[in-house]
Formats: structure tokens, C-alpha cells, sequence
């Protein structure tokens, strides 16, 4: 597919909003960096900020890819309405403002009017759902409002939502807009993106057509519920074997340990304001170890916590945009997990 002049001017647009880390321009990318970014304008209608600014960690950035095309863009048997209402829903809980707003946008547009979720029955449900689901105690009193053969999509859906909101809190903006740039031209810019998306949505991707970008691994036992569906199971199997190489490349493992170690007692409600609970958590690690454990738990917790002096606290350690990536995707990722292991799907 050749690109429109659209999608050609907003390709600096979109690399331009990612902070903390320096995402490959679209002309310098190559390699596999460039082959996603060619997909994403073919597939997602643009070159989308929430997975270019993987692109300091190829490998990463293939998995974020593989993932989020398998479940939220491939047609299935799961209306795009209800992924959206899922999407929206799940953005909402991690209070990633940049995602519901895109998320929402194209949930709005499908159904014909503002408060989409509200619109449309199954979408209404989907989204009471996920929401649901953001703590195990409330999944499992929540009835599950779709078929069984539907879970890949829809679980794997708010699994990765859940991992992006994530990554989205700390590398982009509230809005995807460029620096500068007034929160009034939303109007305009949203119209665009919209149109762009459902263009994309229209020629109907392939499923499975990426997931050579990685190559194949064993399904986890934690992503049961992504059985059954061949392209999905192979998305995640290939992209958390991706995910966790990058942990073990930037993490170390007394610091993943400790985030593990966390996440097997979190109960996936908000942490708190303050942020004592990290200080006390991280103490234990080795001095040189504490920045790493501080970034990873906060981007696993809390990823609305992090600030500037957290990620200029771990590069003093670590100095590369690639480890920035790999440690937060790993984290992130690892959260993500974790919820998916307690949904409903029966």
C-alpha cells in the first residue's frame, strides 16, 4: 500500500510527541523498525505514537506491533465497537488520558454518536467487563458477556491496553498532539486520525501477516485464554518471549524478582498517592540496583507516579533509550499479565 500524503505529513507529527526517550524518524528507520512502521500506516491507517515509541528497542517494538494488530485491528468475530468500548474502558481505570481519547474517539464514530459504550449493548457490557476486571476480586463476580470463542480477542484486547496505558503514561502526553500544539485543534486532529484508522479498518488486515517479526515461542501457561485462536496465541507467545529477552537484557534479576514478587500479591487496585511504598520496596535491593526497581515497580503499580526524576534517576545507571524501553515494557507487560490471569472468560 502506498502512503497517502496524509500519513506522510503526520509521520514527524507523531514521532515528534514521544518525551524521554528519541524514537526513530521515519526516514532513518530500517531493518525491521522499518517494516513496522510501514504496517502501522497500512494497517492502523498511521504511524501510531503509543508503538513507535517502542523503536530504541526493535524487538520491543515488534512485539508491541504483533500484539496490538492480532487483537484490536485484525477482523474476528468480535465487533471493532466492542474492542473500542474495551479499549476505553480499560484506558479510563489506568488513567491514561491519551488512550481514551483515541480509544473513545473511534468508539463514537463507530456507533453514531457521543457515550458509544452507552450506545450500543454489547459494547455497554464489554465495557462494564473490562472494568470489572481491573481487580480479581470484582472479575469474579462479574458475569462475562461473550462467548468463549471470543476471549482471545476481547481478553487479549484489554491485556494489551493494559500494557500500552502503561508505556502511553510515560512516554507521551495527555493528547496525541505535537508539543505546542493548542488542546483546541483536538477537533480537527481527532476527525483525521478517526478517518485514518477506519480506512485502514476497511481493507481488513491479514491475520498472522507480522508475526515473522519474531520468531516462534511456547505459548505461557498464564495466556490460557489465548488458545484457540491460532494468530493471537502466536502474537503473545512470540511477543512476551520478546518482552522478557528485554527484561533479562536491562533488568536485573534480583529486580525482577522483586517485581514479580509484587505483582503475585497485588490485587489491582490503585497503590496510593504517596509513594512511600516504593522507598520501602526498593530498599532492599543492591545500592546500584534501586533505581531499576524503583522505575519497574512504579510502571508495573502506579505509571501515573512516574516522573522525570525516576527516569533520570535510572539513567544514571543505565543510559540507554533501549534499556529505558526494556525495563518499562517489561514491567508494563508483566502487570498487563497479571490482570489477563484473573479474567473471566466463562
Amino acid at each position: 500500500m502506498r502512503a497517502t500524503l496524509v500519513q506522510v505529513g503526520l509521520r514527524g507529527l507523531s514521532t515528534v510527541q514521544v518525551r524521554r526517550v528519541r524514537p526513530v524518524r521515519f526516514g532513518a528507520a530500517g531493518g525491521d523498525v522499518a517494516r513496522v512502521y510501514r504496517e502501522l500506516e497500512r494497517d492502523f491507517g498511521v504511524l501510531a505514537p503509543p508503538v513507535a515509541l517502542h523503536s530504541p528497542a526493535p524487538d520491543v517494538l515488534a512485539a508491541a506491533w504483533v500484539m496490538l494488530r492480532e487483537t484490536l485491528l485484525v477482523p474476528g468475530t468480535v465487533p471493532r465497537a466492542v474492542k473500542e468500548a474495551v479499549s476505553t474502558a480499560v484506558s479510563e481505570g489506568n488513567e491514561c488520558p491519551f488512550c481514551v481519547t483515541m480509544h473513545s474517539s473511534m468508539l463514537n464514530d463507530l456507533v453514531g454518536g457521543r457515550d458509544g459504550a452507552d450506545r450500543d449493548p454489547a459494547a455497554r457490557a464489554a465495557a462494564d467487563w473490562a472494568r470489572a476486571g481491573a481487580s480479581p476480586d470484582t472479575a469474579a463476580a462479574h458475569p462475562v458477556p461473550f462467548p468463549a470463542d471470543q476471549a482471545p480477542e476481547i481478553v487479549g484486547t484489554a491485556v494489551v491496553l493494559h500494557y500500552l496505558n502503561r508505556m502511553v503514561n510515560l512516554f507521551l502526553g495527555e493528547l496525541p498532539l505535537p508539543p505546542g500544539a493548542p488542546a483546541a485543534s483536538m477537533v480537527v486532529v481527532r476527525r483525521v486520525l478517526v478517518h485514518l484508522i477506519k480506512s485502514a479498518e476497511r481493507r481488513a488486515p491479514r491475520p498472522g501477516a507480522s508475526l515473522d517479526l519474531l520468531p516462534d515461542a511456547p505459548l505461557p501457561g498464564d495466556l490460557g485464554w489465548a488458545r484457540g485462536h491460532p494468530a493471537i496465541a502466536g502474537a503473545f507467545a512470540r511477543g512476551v518471549a520478546a518482552v522478557e529477552l528485554a527484561g533479562r537484557r536491562s533488568a536485573p534479576e534480583e529486580v525482577r524478582e522483586l517485581v514479580s514478587a509484587h505483582l503475585s500479591r497485588w490485587d489491582g487496585r490503585p497503590v496510593g498517592v504517596s509513594r512511600a511504598w516504593v522507598e520501602d520496596a526498593v530498599a532492599g535491593l543492591s545500592p546500584g540496583h534501586r533505581a531499576t526497581g524503583r522505575l519497574a515497580l512504579l510502571t508495573a503499580l502506579a505509571s501515573y507516579q512516574v516522573d522525570q526524576g525516576v527516569v533520570d534517576a535510572f539513567r544514571a545507571v543505565s543510559p540507554t533509550d533501549r534499556a529505558l524501553i526494556d525495563v518499562t515494557a517489561w514491567a508494563s507487560l508483566a502487570a498487563a499479565r497479571r490482570i489477563g490471569g484473573w479474567a473471566r472468560t466463562s
